[in-house]
């Protein structure tokens, strides 16, 4: 079996894991041979490569590449990082509008996953002279290659503040702490015209429909979904305003912005005025630290041609 298969979520598969819903689908195909190719990256779950353990919601789409081995998110690659804080279990960096933070089926490398590899690897890098293709096999006595665990995620043309595990238990920890809701993230948006209220709660369920461009939209069949507005500022066509998500859905602010009548601007997808970027920026993160369980909290002025939209 060679080539690219896509595969539709049906209800039945709902919150089933990603190699359970491959193993059912690809009788052709062993189990071992279904992780490994998990293992490398050749499966993405609605474009972005997914792990085998991730749960699955009706009208999800998964994509997997069986034809050969493709470099994935364990690719190092030397790309500059603004780095916010680090320690030997927690970093956490500001990611540049534009950027990919995964690597999807069409895009291997140049993503925030590559780059962090690579720092989180750069002596044991430099010291097998150069860049390595992947994580270096295991010996006794060997520096540990340390694998990036992204416990939460960014659209790509969403710049902001994302946290970054450095080993699998504060990976295991900061996992729980977003799925429990014990994280607080607020961003930054302009949106296009101007916002009467001072602040308002968008309740709106998010969904999949195949059928629609966007896929992703209001659906009173989604799942629900909160998002919290607060204006910042209004300029004399546009409002700066600060959105606190409640839920976690696909484009959630975005869809929910757009569902209010202010899209933000430069959001092409979902009626946003033209500009140069996504005006959307991920200002503050606060968090307890997955080895101490101190309160911690992180933030990233929102970029100049951010502010510049707000006119």
């Amino acid at each position: 079996m060679e080539g690219t298969t896509r595969f539709l979520v049906g209800e039945e598969w709902a919150g089933r894991r990603l190699d359970e819903f491959l193993a059912g689908r690809l009788a052709g195909l062993s189990r071992m041979h279904i992780a490994s190719l998990l293992a490398r990256g050749a499966c993405a779950l609605n474009g972005e490569v997914a792990a085998a353990g991730r749960h699955l919601c009706h009208g999800d789409v998964v994509t997997l590449e069986t034809a050969a081995a493709v470099s994935n998110s364990m690719t190092p690659e030397p790309s500059p990082l603004e780095i916010v804080h680090e320690d030997e279990h927690l970093l956490v960096v500001v990611k540049p509008a534009g950027v990919l933070v995964h690597p999807t089926l069409g895009v291997k490398l140049g993503t925030l996953a590559n780059a962090l590899t690579y720092h989180l690897n750069r002596t044991l890098i430099e010291e097998e002279g150069g860049a390595l293709p992947g994580p270096p096999p295991e010996s006794p006595g060997a520096q540990p290659f340390i694998r990036p665990g992204l416990a939460h995620r960014l659209d790509r043309d969403t710049s902001g503040l994302l946290a970054v595990a450095k080993t699998q238990a504060a990976l295991s920890r900061l996992s729980q702490h977003f799925q429990r809701r014990l994280v607080e993230k607020r961003y930054v948006a302009v949106v296009g015209g101007l916002v009467r209220e001072e602040a308002l709660t968008i309740d709106a369920p998010i969904g999949r429909d195949e059928g629609s461009r966007p896929p992703w939209g209001v659906l009173e069949s989604g799942r629900a979904a909160e998002t919290h507005l607060r204006v910042r500022e209004r300029g004399a066509r546009r409002t700066l305003v600060e959105l606190e998500p409640v839920t976690g859905r696909t484009n959630q602010l975005r869809i929910h912005c757009a569902h209010a009548g202010h899209p933000v601007v430069g959001d092409r997808l979902y009626g946003g005025e033209a500009h140069a970027r996504l005006c959307l920026h991920a200002a503050r993160l606060a968090l307890r630290h997955p080895a101490t369980n101190e309160w911690v909290e992180f933030s990233s002025p929102p970029p100049p041609e951010l502010v510049s939209a707000l006119v």
